[in-house]
């Protein structure tokens, strides 16, 4: 479990791509802060298990379902990621509660300047759209977001400068794809009304 407040951007640092998945060693130092072998890491929302680490970098391992559902399939050595360590149980949520479970990617449509921030148009698989609702939360490159609104198709995020300065947003552009992750409560709310909707005779 995460809180979507990103603690550092690292950097991928090797790939090893095999026919049965991909190892990523990726460049960091906070999030390497009392790391043990097994613990989970958010790369880009994606919870990983680190597998190796030392003093400036750790291995995961992306698995074919990670890779099916994720836009890390397309990184790259020198691409930067957004790295957060699982909560603690004493600590404080900054954002909300994400799972680092990612639905699919989704597209960035446009970055259009907002007086000091800019404001992005995300366009997702419709089937998720159902989740997503003006003010509610999403999780793009695990980072806890307000949706400040929604079309058929589309919802967009406005990002502060220092959100831009200190994560990956500073890479997106149109075309870009980032991984998303609904918020949990609207599938546990469909799943309860699906159970006890009446019968259709």
């Amino acid at each position: 479990m995460f809180s979507g407040i990103v603690e550092e951007v690292g950097t991928i640092a090797a790939l090893d791509k095999r026919p049965g998945g991909i190892t990523l060693t990726i460049r960091a130092r906070k999030v390497l802060r009392q790391t043990q072998i097994g613990d989970s890491i958010a790369v880009n929302g994606a919870c990983l298990t680190v597998v190796r680490f030392d003093e400036q970098a750790f291995d995961i391992d992306m698995a074919p379902e990670t890779l099916r559902k994720t836009s890390l399939n397309q990184c790259d050595v020198g691409d930067d990621v957004n790295l957060e360590r699982s909560l603690m149980a004493n600590g404080r949520v900054g954002g909300h509660f994400v799972q680092g479970h990612i639905d699919s990617t989704a597209e960035v449509v446009e970055m259009a300047p907002d007086g000091e921030g800019v404001l992005a148009t995300f366009r997702p698989p419709a089937e998720l759209m159902r989740y997503i609702v003006p003010k509610g939360y999403v999780a793009i490159d695990g980072m806890s977001l307000t949706v400040v609104d929604t079309g058929p198709d589309w919802f967009s995020i406005s990002f502060i400068p220092h959100t831009r300065e200190v994560t990956v947003v500073k890479d997106y552009e149109s075309g870009h794809l980032v991984n998303l992750e609904v918020d949990i409560l609207g599938k546990y709310v469909e799943k309860l009304l699906e159970a006890h909707r009446p019968a259709t005779p």
